[in-house]
Parts: C-alpha cells; sequence; structure tokens
C-alpha cells in the first residue's frame, strides 16, 4: 500500500482541520493533537466519510505512549495506521494489521544511528522523516532500510513537496491547508 497514489496526506492538529479534510477529496488523514476523549467519534466520524485515519500516538493528549496505550488504539480504535517513536507501539499496531509508521527525526548522525537501531527492532511498514526539508536524506534512509519514506515537517510551499517527492518519498505529511488544496487527490 501507497496510500493509493495520495502524495499529500493532510496532518489535522485540530478537530475544525479534521472537519475540513472530512469534506476534501483525501482519503488518508493524519490526526495530530487531539484529546484521548474525542479518538473513538473522529474516528466513526471518518469511516463515515470513507476515510482513513492514520493515528499520531505521541501527540494524543492524554495519551500514554506504553502497552496499555498500544491495546488501546490497536483494540478499541483500530486506525488504518499508527504513527510513533515508540517501537512498542509500532510492533504492537504490526501484530495487528495495522500500517506502522516509525518517525524519526533528524537531528544529527548520532540520532540517526540510534533510529536506525530502532527501525530494525519495530521493522515498521513506513518511515516518516522529519524535517522533510533533506531530500537527500529520503534516498539514503531507504537506502539504508529498504522501507518507504515518507516525510514531513517544515513543509512550507509546493517546492518542498515536489522535491520530496522527486527525492523518493512516497507521500507527504502537512498541516498546511494551502499545500493540501494544491495536491488534490
Amino acid at each position: 500500500m501507497h496510500f493509493d497514489n495520495q502524495q499529500i496526506i493532510p496532518a489535522a492538529r485540530t478537530v475544525k482541520q479534521f472537519d475540513h479534510v472530512l469534506t476534501s477529496p483525501f482519503e488518508y488523514i493524519v490526526l495530530l493533537e487531539v484529546h484521548i476523549s474525542h479518538l473513538i467519534s473522529l474516528k466513526r466520524e471518518a469511516e463515515r466519510r470513507g476515510k482513513k485515519l492514520i493515528i499520531h500516538a505521541d501527540l494524543i493528549h492524554g495519551l500514554k505512549t506504553d502497552n496499555f496505550a498500544a491495546d488501546f488504539l490497536c483494540n478499541d480504535i483500530r486506525p488504518a495506521g499508527i504513527i510513533s517513536t515508540r517501537s512498542n507501539i509500532l510492533i504492537k499496531a504490526k501484530s495487528r494489521g495495522i500500517v506502522a509508521i516509525q518517525r524519526v527525526f533528524l537531528i544529527d548522525t548520532i540520532a540517526l544511528e540510534k533510529s536506525y537501531s530502532l527501525i530494525e527492532k519495530a521493522n515498521p511498514d513506513y518511515i516518516e522523516l522529519l524535517p522533510g526539508i533533506i531530500p537527500s536524506m529520503i534516498e539514503e534512509v531507504y537506502n539504508h532500510t529498504k522501507i518507504p519514506v515518507i516525510t514531513g515537517g517544515l513543509i512550507r510551499e509546493r517546492a518542498n513537496v515536489v522535491e520530496a517527492l522527486s527525492a523518493g518519498a512516497v507521500a507527504v505529511t502537512t498541516s498546511n491547508k494551502e499545500l493540501w488544496d494544491n495536491f488534490k487527490k
């Protein structure tokens, strides 16, 4: 699965943004920074509108990223995908047939090397690289891991998206509504 060739994956930071994306042609949506108490109703509404929800586990308010959280997300919410920096969450997601996306921060070489060992442990379906404005790293990480790369973070203009996709990213996540409108499915 490469998100059905969806090059932009809108990342909704608020319920208002989420509501806006529900009326868009995008099938996949990333959900960020909402309260845990909203997850079930937001998931239901996304399904009702034919959307596939990808939840960023590390950013859900009130949700600790432990094994109990992994069980809750995988058993009670059952999103299409889960993004996390935590291997335990991703391993659980994969075991339940949920797309696992390992978030990797490109801080320095030491952080990248540590991320490679976490990726080896979790064996995610995708890697999300942040910030997404370093196209040369997309190819390097893919060549090292052979895992498809998504990129996001600091994606502010169309050229950033084009460069990331040209460098081999399968998709770009962004909360920038103008970019959503520029890359409709």
